[in-house]
């Protein structure tokens, strides 16, 4: 049941138990568990009900194109079987069209329904992410592993390092000094968090705030507390993000090269409609005639079998005009497009992806681990030199937790100083974290902080030059090793043996630190402290200089302390300060638990005395590095005109200084009205939140919640912009589903995010998609490409038809050549476009717009010109066997076929009327004579040679047409055919495809064509190669009109 949950972290805890009726040693009683799951429910994530897969299958064929096909086939099928009945023949051929265009429909449905199932797999991954038991208090007893689905609020859970967390909770009381959360995958913050157990005011803040709470999902990284359950399934965190994904996911909105295609799709409907309309009706005096008596028609005659017989060539006219291969075709491309995208590590999951990359206008990217490498590192660090008003400082150079990742810059200190030595003493041995290679990447176990100064001293070496030595000669020896996981830290190992830990001071939120002492090789002990500057600054009396001797701190150099401080931090540096206690007073001679000072170790209260008078030693500051690429693919972004948003959990001075790092923004640019907290930015009004996204350049949002992120999404997409989302965490999923695109990191991406996505980064890297932007655009550039290919092709073959009806000659082509023509010697040409080479200048255009229309009316108007000459052609042809004995010296009568006059031709239906009309036999293929018992015959299955010369013109000219579509202005003689020599493979593969049913003879009766002697081959070439010219012709004048506009604007 959903209720809304009282705001736990704004209470006491006494508050919330009471709440609860429940006492935090005894837990819930087996009767009032009972009572709050029928009140709540299970603890586990709602089944979203998947769509059944008959509604998916009939989804497929709801789209306009499809639907004229179902019609044209079922047309054909009752026109195939009433001509079956009268002619009492049932022979396959007759249904040949119709099934051919169902099967069409059929796998493109089968693909369609693939890929929708393949899509809805994000949800399954956040169930993953839950836990699957807990150690839970009820009835007075602590049961040690309670299924986590059998939680309810109120229930008392404690929770130990390793733990995931089984629900959202209060914390109630920690076991150990501090506790610590991983909670990145959730709030995207890079650091572990500290939780604690007093409220939290205001009661609306957001969940980063929340530091009494701790979230499903998330991981204790360290100590042990005893928590409140306060909302489960989907109440919590993790099930609003669920929700947040469902809500997503039935917002999706196709992708811009659908959006174009179901509009090209209803203009071509109403084209072929009208057309259609138009063919049947000039034809109507075939089929329908009357005599006028007084002026009024009368004895009206209707010829049924006419009036089919024009119908049939209406429905050819659809078949012809509607480019069946195209989604065949686009598929293939997108396929292309993703193995290109995969070789430079973009892994697509769903094909539209492809394109709508192409048309990116804003990219929103998450900061931490994608901007930047998610490890943490020692960017540089500051010790006094040899007086206290000057300062040395050291820069660091690597940006991940490989110890051979860069260096100290000028680092000549390889016989450290005394000051020096104490700081990697401190860095080394305060220290719980360790290093481990995961095939490629180097990881942390332990907190991140703890793993960089780890690597710090693995760059500083070791003063003991002999060991310096051995450490190299090792690293170089665990090169070779077959276990390469585990990383080894000489340098650490060094220092861990020279000084023996033998207690620790945990970290609390109080005293900002935490430190250890040490047994040192001298026999004396030694306080190691680190923790925030400020805080050990205030408890430290000395200050070591560089040649190890210890002078007392005075105001002038507190002072330089601190504004070396807050410069480090103004560069969004985490500053940690280190510093010892040589005067350990009762714990001067410490050795274990048996040591009678032991008992104030065992209280907190007590480690701010312990931790005074201290020696400050220096400053390190750590910060997550933005990666090397990013710089320049953010100019490049720039130059292509995609705007870059960067959506953070992370704090605002970090996120802003790591943008003017990776020049998103300029030095001394004014950011104010272009950086925000999530909440800052809703709590503008609607008006002021679009002016401030619509505003030209970068922006930057901190502090983001998932529902922050899906509102700045879903408002860039409400003012027309195309936008991609990057993300890593479980809090990104719901924004990635609902972007246009959403790109999930594939080393650092959560399951959940990766899930969500249209496209995984195999290496994480903003830069990588820059590049597949610049391949998505060249993607579309190649789709028009064979989009004007199909188009003109088809409107040839439609203007063939209505000349055809229009002049009242036989059809010249019939439905089933159409299919042919459209599906197989199209497609391959078709599919070769999509090699085209990139433009040069791909990504120093703006993106188009996704309202450009996809083929402008010069293109249509040329292509009308084309087609014209098409249909011109391959009526021409047809007429010209039937009417002319020769054709520019090429002898058309060899065969022994009889010539008609024109007009005989064009009312051949009158033929039974004609008085003395005989035709002679005819020859096909050297052997095969045509006779004819009735001479109408001649006119009807007799047209068998004229037809195959058409269909053949018209696969010629389209070969030919396939070379002019290579570029949409440049000349062939700039832009030569063997710049993309699969081109001239697909013209051979449709060549050869085409002769194929010309000269098998099962192929040949299917399809009603004969085969061609050599010197009908001429004539075909001779009809089709001026259509190379024309487009050259038209080519030439539409790059003179552009270039006089540019002069005129200019």
């Amino acid at each position: 049941m959903e209720e809304r949950p009282f705001p736990a972290w704004s209470w006491s805890v006494e508050q919330c138990l009471k709440e609860y009726n429940v006492k935090l040693d005894k837990g819930l009683s087996s009767y009032e568990v009972e009572k709050q799951r029928e009140k709540y429910g299970w603890n586990e994530l709602a089944k979203e009900k998947g769509k059944p897969l008959w509604r998916l299958v009939l989804e497929q064929f709801d789209d306009l194109l499809v639907k004229i096909l179902l019609v044209a086939a079922f047309i054909s099928f009752i026109l195939a079987y009433m001509h079956g009945s009268e002619s009492e023949e049932s022979g396959f051929e007759a249904y040949v069209e119709p099934f051919v265009i169902v099967l069409i429909l059929v796998l493109n449905a089968i693909v369609g329904v693939w890929q929708e199932t393949n899509a809805e797999k994000a949800l399954e991954a956040l169930k993953e992410m839950q836990c699957e038991s807990g150690k839970v208090l009820r009835d007075g007893y602590l049961v040690p592993d309670l299924p986590a689905r059998e939680l309810v609020p109120g229930d008392i859970v404690e929770l130990q390092v390793g733990d995931k967390v089984p629900a959202d909770m209060r914390v109630a009381a920690l076991k150990t000094s501090t506790l610590r959360l991983e909670q990145s995958a959730l709030t995207g913050e890079a650091m572990p968090v500290l939780k604690g157990t007093a409220p939290i005011f205001p009661e609306e803040c957001e969940l980063q705030a929340k530091e009494n709470m701790v979230f499903a999902g998330t991981t204790v990284v360290n100590g042990t507390c005893v928590c409140i359950a306060v909302s489960t399934g989907m109440n919590t965190e993790i099930g609003k993000i669920q929700k947040q994904i469902h809500e997503a996911s039935l917002e999706e909105s196709d992708t811009p090269l659908k959006k174009k295609l179901d509009e090209f799709g209803s203009k071509l409907t109403t084209a072929i409609g009208l057309v259609c309309l138009v063919v049947w009706l000039i034809n109507y005096k075939n089929f329908l005639s009357w005599d006028m008596v007084d002026g009024w028609p009368a004895n009206l005659r209707f010829s049924f079998e006419k009036c089919t017989y024009y119908f049939k060539i209406a429905v050819a006219l659809a078949v012809a005009a509607i480019p069946e291969g195209l989604p065949a075709v686009i598929t293939t491309s997108l396929a292309l497009g993703t193995r290109k995208m995969a070789q430079k590590n973009a892994i697509v999951r769903k094909l539209p992806s492809v394109e709508t990359l192409g048309c990116t206008t804003v990219i929103c990217s998450d900061k931490t681990g994608t901007l930047t490498t998610n490890q943490m590192s020692v960017a540089e660090f500051f010790t006094l030199g040899g007086k206290t008003t000057t300062s040395r400082i050291f820069h660091v150079e690597g940006t991940t937790y490989d110890p051979k990742d860069g260096g100290i810059v000028d680092w000549t200190c390889y016989n450290m100083d005394a000051n020096l030595q104490v700081m990697a003493e401190i860095c080394a041995v305060c220290n719980d974290a360790g290093i481990f290679c995961d095939g490629r990447l180097y990881r942390a176990t332990g907190l991140p902080t703890e793993a960089a100064l780890k690597v710090l001293v693995e760059k500083m070496g070791v003063p003991d030059a002999k060991m310096k030595n051995k450490i190299r000669e090792s690293q170089l020896v665990a090169n070779y090793l077959i276990d390469r996981s585990t990383v080894k830290l000489g340098c650490c190992e060094w220092w861990n043996k020279r000084s023996k830990r033998l207690a620790t001071l945990e970290f609390d939120r109080v005293r900002k630190s935490m430190s250890i002492i040490v047994r040192e090789p001298t026999g004396h002990n030694r306080l190691l402290v680190k923790g925030a500057v400020e805080s050990l600054l205030e408890r430290s009396t000395h200050l070591q200089l560089a040649d190890g001797s210890v002078v007392p701190v005075d105001e002038s150099c507190r002072q330089l302390l601190l504004s070396r401080n807050s410069e480090m931090s103004s560069k969004g540096l985490r500053c940690l300060g280190l510093a010892y206690k040589d005067e350990l007073g009762e714990f001067s001679d410490y050795y274990s638990e048996n040591h009678p000072a032991h008992k104030k170790l065992l209280d907190p209260a007590c480690y701010s005395s312990i931790e005074s008078d201290l020696v400050f030693v220096g400053v390190v500051g750590l910060r997550d590095p933005p990666r090397d690429e990013v710089g320049k693919a953010i100019e490049d972004c720039k130059a292509a005109g995609i705007r870059v948003m960067v959506i953070t959990g992370d704090n605002k001075s970090t996120a802003e200084a790591i943008c003017r790092e990776i020049q998103l923004f300029s030095d001394g640019e004014d950011i104010r009205a272009k950086s925000f907290t999530g909440k800052e930015f809703m709590a503008l009004s609607s008006s002021q939140q679009i002016e401030t996204l619509s505003k030209p350049g970068g922006k930057v949002f901190s502090r983001a919640e998932p529902r922050h992120k899906q509102e700045i999404v879903r408002m860039l997409k409400e003012m027309g912009e195309i936008v991609a989302m990057t993300g890593d965490g479980v809090n990104d999923a719901p924004a990635l589903k609902l972007a246009d695109i959403g790109i999930a990191m594939g080393v650092t991406g959560t399951e959940v995010a990766k899930e969500a996505s249209d496209m995984v980064l195999a290496d994480d890297n903003f830069s990588t998609i820059v590049s597949a932007v610049a391949e998505g655009r060249s993607i579309y550039n190649n789709m028009k490409a064979f989009i004007r290919y199909m188009i003109s092709s088809n409107v040839g073959e439609v203007i063939s038809i209505f000349l055809t009806a229009a002049l009242g000659l036989p059809e010249c082509m019939i439905p089933v050549q159409l299919l042919w023509v459209n599906l197989v010697t199209d497609g391959p040409p078709a599919t070769a476009l999509g090699f085209n080479p990139p433009d040069v200048g791909i990504m120093r255009k703006p993106p188009r717009k996704s309202d450009d229309a996809l083929i402008n009316s010069w293109v249509l108007f040329r292509y009308l010109i084309i087609g014209s000459y098409v249909g011109i052609a391959t009526v021409g042809i047809f007429i010209l066997w039937y009417t002319r004995a020769s054709f520019m010296g090429i002898n058309l009568v060899s065969d022994g076929h009889t010539l008609v006059e024109l007009s005989q031709l064009r009312n051949w239906g009158e033929c039974p009327t004609w008085s003395n009309f005989s035709v002679a036999p005819y020859m096909v293929s050297g052997s095969h004579l045509i006779t004819f018992s009735n001479p109408c015959d001649y006119f009807t299955f007799g047209k068998v040679k004229a037809m195959t010369l058409s269909l053949s013109v018209l696969v010629a000219i389209e070969m030919f047409n396939s070379l002019n579509a290579l570029s949409e202005d440049s000349s062939l003689l700039t832009l030569p055919p063997w710049r993309n020599p699969w081109l001239l493979v697909a013209m051979s593969v449709s060549f050869g495809l085409h002769c194929l049913i010309l000269y098998v003879p099962f192929l040949a009766n299917m399809f009603a064509v004969v085969p061609l002697s050599l010197n009908e081959w001429f004539l075909v070439i001779l009809v089709s190669l001026p259509v190379i010219l024309i487009d050259e012709i038209l080519k030439f004048f539409g790059r003179s009109l552009r270039y006089s506009m540019k002069e005129k604007t200019a």
